[in-house]
């Protein structure tokens, strides 16, 4: 149940409705604070792959990429503290409009290589900063059951962001550069084009849609003593919890294979036959991506939630964790099978992605339960950072251990990396009642 403001509150604001469903604005805010990042580390590789740049170059660029998410931290308090959550959720979407506008804009130039990449920097730090006021946002609006209900939702528009960007995006540029007859820049910049329109839509409809939480206050009088305050206190009480030393670990590792595995699957699926690839047209990549793949993390995503929202975070930890390899183990038996069917292709990226939305489930909701408490929106913030770090440090180097191992031989190495992930679910510690129907405690 939401938080309903007073009164004076809602006049204040004009229209919020303070009774409003989560169904309104859960789905399409937890999409568009996917999507900025989809769009920057992971369509920029099918772009930048199309425009002729070395695996190991996009993946060390693309990879950097994440800096703005590792460094949330560091602004978070400005957003805890300037403005309200939902303030800076509006006017981040309308930066992010804008720096997709600027690729749109410099695709087609000879300097889109630094026009691309200064815009997708721009789009990353906006991206970020949305992230952090609509995580915020999510603790306000939501109650601790709420929060792990509509866990496998977030997560199914999560991946739904991403399978939009990978997938129908992608098959969207490959259809323009048909119909303008291969001109691949062309063709993306059209594309570009039409996501900045969407994210318009995005804004208006937040406008609208977004309630208004009690707790969702402006502070009036902040200065940099007092923001600064507020960081180190940040800091200070993240590291001063219990388990932070396994916590830590496990926010920083468990993802480690797959931010080896993420960028260079995109570049498997769509590369040359006589480099290892499935040399998958751009049309075929979309499709498969954007319909198999968005039934398997829908089942997966809303099934790991709802069996955390039934039995606790606890129950179903383990087979969580085995669910999240299954990515790893798909591509070393794609990179051994090279199958041409388009359908078995299919049938391998829904176990990938049903592995995935089932398996991050667990992680997601540990995150939220390490971070309850005093300072949960900068908490989270943190552990969200420490989340991207894990993807950045591999990503950069995957296209270079890639193009020295193979395909089949790098596959292998990722899938054996999941042996980390066992470890540390092994140490960490969860409340058996977490994310039960009976959990109410902030």
């Amino acid at each position: 149940m939401n938080h309903i403001p007073s009164k004076n509150n809602q006049a204040s604001h004009g229209t919020g409705d303070a009774n409003r469903s989560p169904w309104y604005w859960v789905p399409s805010l937890t999409f568009s604070d996917s999507l900025p990042s989809v769009a920057v580390m992971a369509i920029s590789v099918i772009l930048y792959k199309q425009l002729g740049l070395s695996n190991a170059a996009i993946t060390f660029y693309t990879s950097w990429l994440y800096m703005p998410w590792v460094l949330k931290p560091v602004w978070s308090p400005f957003i805890d503290l300037v403005k309200t959550k939902r303030s800076w959720i509006l006017a981040m979407e309308v930066l992010i409009g804008a720096a997709f506008g600027g690729i749109a804009f410099t695709i087609p130039t000879s300097f889109w290589l630094q026009g691309t990449l200064f815009f997708f920097w721009v789009m990353a730090f906006a991206g970020a900063s949305h992230c952090v006021a609509a995580d915020g946002f999510y603790m306000l609006g939501l109650t601790p059951h709420l929060q792990a209900g509509f866990m496998g939702i977030r997560t199914l528009f999560d991946r739904f962001a991403t399978i939009f960007g990978q997938g129908i995006l992608v098959m969207i540029a490959g259809n323009l550069q048909v119909i303008y007859r291969n001109s691949i820049s062309y063709s993306w910049s059209l594309m570009f084009y039409g996501v900045t329109g969407l994210f318009i839509a995005l804004w208006l409809w937040h406008s609208y849609a977004l309630p208004y939480p009690k707790e969702d206050e402006k502070h009036e009088y902040v200065d940099a003593r007092t923001i600064w305050k507020g960081f180190r206190e940040t800091f200070r009480s993240f590291f001063a919890k219990d388990q932070v030393a396994f916590a830590v670990l496990f926010i920083l590792f468990f993802r480690m294979p797959e931010g080896l595995l993420s960028k260079v699957s995109e570049l498997f699926l769509i590369d040359a036959g006589h480099n290892g690839g499935l040399a998958l047209s751009p049309q075929e990549y979309g499709l498969v991506q954007g319909t198999v793949g968005i039934i398997g993390i829908a089942i997966g995503g809303i099934l790991g939630g709802w069996v955390a929202s039934r039995d606790g975070l606890k129950r179903w930890l383990w087979p969580m964790v085995v669910a999240f390899t299954l990515p790893e183990l798909v591509y070393v038996v794609l990179s051994y099978t090279l199958p041409e069917s388009l359908g078995i292709i299919g049938l391998c990226v829904f176990i990938e992605q049903f592995g995935y939305g089932f398996g991050l489930t667990a992680y997601m909701l540990y995150m939220i339960y390490y971070c309850r408490g005093t300072y949960k929106t900068s908490h989270y913030a943190i552990a969200s950072a420490m989340m991207f770090l894990s993807m950045m440090l591999p990503g950069i180097v995957a296209g270079t251990f890639q193009e020295a191992l193979g395909y089949r031989h790098f596959f292998i190495f990722t899938l054996v990396t999941c042996i980390i992930m066992f470890v540390l679910a092994a140490f960490i510690r969860v409340d058996p009642d977490f994310g039960k129907n009976e959990e109410e405690n902030e």
